[in-house]
């Protein structure tokens, strides 16, 4: 029987195999492509209309819809890292990636998605001010200050999984790699090694619980002051409008930790190899398909700025129920 050589660390001539779902019939690879083309669609139409809305609407040139704006490009840009190549992989059956693609894929993978945990806490930052000190909303929520809170959380999460990146690409690989996913995770990927992958597995946890724990304790706290200032407030009517605008975050939130959940559970529980690779899918892909629905469906500035852009000839006042 013949052996492949296990390449020395960061060898560029390694070309990766991406399984995709092993034991998905190819009968369905056609009807999942479709889906996902739909899904993929769905999210670029969904976040591109808010940015079009928000920019063109000079009544949401505000603090909050500045963060939505970072949020929704956010969303187009992580999930262009992982569903073209996905749509590539079950419409022609491309399974390789490169060396350099597979770990550039991964960077910006594991890169954005730490970048939406942050802008999740900025945008809970906002909600706090605006509901727990009114009065100095204006001086706090300045649009400096907006742009670096907004910069801090993408640099910040850009740079985080840097070391384990570089880490896995001095990593050991047979010439042909196979990553039992349908991309570049980090954990496929250091499984497909022939190294010792206990130190990276290791690191790559950590870094997840870092960013996944401590944005999400936050947000949290964040939660828990507007939660006492809101129970403080006197009038019933003046409570729910003041929930009110808390609402369509806390939702983004849920979606976006239920996704992580679900993905933890499937790698972290004895369940069959699919499992693993769908929980991750779903991370990939549930929460920028939700974000935009829950913006437009539960906003009714933002859902009146599309109606205007939609019907710029009809009324300017729009019953919003």
């Amino acid at each position: 029987m013949e052996i492949t050589p296990c390449n020395g660390s960061g060898d560029s001539s390694v070309t990766f195999y991406l399984t995709g779902i092993p034991s998905l019939p190819k009968s369905l690879f056609l009807p999942i492509f479709f889906i996902f083309l739909l899904l993929y669609l769905l999210i670029l139409m969904g976040n591109a209309l808010i940015l079009v809305a928000v920019v063109a609407e000079p009544s949401l040139h505000k603090p909050m819809y500045f963060f939505l704006i970072n949020l929704s490009a956010l969303d187009i840009l992580f999930t262009t890292t992982t569903i073209p190549k996905m749509l590539s992989l079950f419409l022609l059956g491309d399974h390789l990636l490169s060396f350099p693609a597979c770990f550039l894929q991964m960077y910006l993978f594991h890169g954005l998605s730490c970048s939406e945990a942050f802008l999740l806490v900025v945008m809970a930052y906002d909600r706090y001010v605006a509901i727990c000190r009114p009065l100095h909303y204006p001086v706090h929520m300045t649009p400096q200050t907006n742009a670096a809170l907004a910069a801090s959380a993408w640099l910040t999460a850009l740079l985080l999984p840097i070391p384990a990146v570089v880490q896995t690409s001095q990593m050991a690989f047979d010439n042909t790699a196979y990553i039992y996913h349908s991309f570049c995770d980090h954990l496929a990927v250091v499984q497909a090694s022939c190294s010792d992958t206990t130190p990276q597995a290791l690191m790559g946890f950590c870094i997840a619980m870092v960013v996944s724990f401590l944005p999400l304790l936050l947000v949290l706290l964040s939660y828990a002051h507007i939660l006492a200032s809101v129970l403080r407030i006197r009038s019933r009517e003046g409570r729910s409008k003041a929930f009110s605008t808390c609402s369509s975050h806390l939702l983004v939130v849920g979606t976006y930790y239920s996704s992580i959940a679900v993905a933890y559970v499937a790698y972290r529980a004895d369940l069959p190899l699919d499992f693993h690779i769908m929980g991750n899918v779903t991370y990939a892909i549930l929460t920028p398909v939700l974000n935009p629905l829950i913006y437009t469906l539960r906003n009714k500035d933002v859902k009146a700025a599309i109606a205007k852009i939609a019907c710029p000839q009809g009324p300017k006042n729009i019953g919003i129920p």
